[in-house]
């Protein structure tokens, strides 16, 4: 057998990169999904259901506080092998990177991040705007850059591991990137007024997530970006404000998640650029047609929302 020495260096290099592929695809089998903002409510569920459904696949979870994580501290024990855990702060730049460092040296490469931080209302700290004289600088810029920055930059991170595709395991020809927003961040939809840092956020989330989607079509990589709308779902972001929603109108977080699933899971790369529902009817970026599902405007009882 020739000794190493006397192949050329670019032979070797081939060569390493042949047997890390396939060292990745067999170790990888199922695909690997990427959830941020996974400690509770839909992130974490999608954590949960992502695990169930297959017997393979591996899942990154990633929240600003893992050790306090303890639902999904549950889960890492029922999955050790497959469920990965990792801090990361959508307001703090260097822990995306050092998450996405973490990932390329596990795993090489993803074929599904899911996006699915975001704030709505702090105690103390952070609350919906009823009227323009509530609307206060801290508010929009901390709203704005963990609703909109955040996940942006979290997708400019991991973008090199997307590339590959749908990858093993998986039913798509295309990696997919699912970013969270909501009916609300509609201009067309807005006839109620209020929530200013809310709304803006998603609306912004939703102009940069369409505008990146743009650039992956100009560069035929191999992955759609996505957006959606869950629906009103029974979690702490929404539980302050669920009072005059239609109990028919509130989903559980299973429910939720579940619909979210099969819309990623059938996610083509024509739907790349789109925002869906969750009962994947397809959301236009401004359009009267749709309420808002946060609070049904039959029953406002407070001025200005």
């Amino acid at each position: 057998m020739m000794k190493a020495a006397l192949y050329p260096a670019y032979i070797m290099r081939t060569i390493a990169k042949r047997v890390f592929f396939s060292t990745s695809v067999a170790k990888l089998e199922g695909g690997v999904s990427m959830v941020q903002g996974a400690s509770r409510g839909i992130g974490l569920e999608f954590v949960r259901q992502l695990l169930h459904r297959r017997e393979t696949g591996h899942v990154v979870a990633t929240c600003r506080n893992p050790d306090s994580a303890t639902d999904l501290l549950k889960l890492k024990r029922d999955y050790a092998n497959r469920l990965n855990i990792l801090p990361l702060d959508v307001t703090n730049e260097s822990t995306i990177e050092a998450a996405a460092t973490a990932i390329r040296d596990a795993y090489g490469y993803l074929n599904l991040l899911i996006n699915a931080s975001g704030i709505l209302s702090i105690p103390n700290l952070l609350q919906p705007e009823t009227t323009l004289s509530k609307v206060e600088k801290s508010s929009l810029l901390l709203t704005y850059e963990v609703n909109a920055i955040g996940p942006i930059l979290v997708v400019k991170h991991m973008w090199p591991f997307l590339k590959v595709g749908g990858g093993a395991g998986t039913d798509r020809e295309v990696a997919v990137v699912a970013n969270l927003s909501a009916r609300v961040s509609s201009i067309g939809d807005n006839g109620l007024g209020g929530w200013h840092s809310y709304r803006a956020s998603k609306t912004a989330l939703n102009q940069l997530t369409k505008t990146i989607s743009v650039e992956f079509s100009r560069k035929k990589d191999p992955i759609s970006c996505i957006l959606l709308h869950p629906g009103t779902v029974d979690t702490d972001l929404s539980k302050p404000f669920q009072r005059n929603v239609a109990p028919e109108k509130l989903f559980t977080r299973e429910f939720s998640v579940q619909k979210l699933l099969n819309i990623i899971d059938n996610t083509k790369r024509s739907d790349n650029g789109k925002f869906f529902a969750w009962d994947s009817t397809e959301i236009p970026w401004s359009s009267i047609l749709f309420f808002s599902s946060l609070i049904d405007p039959a029953n406002i009882k407070c001025n200005g929302i």
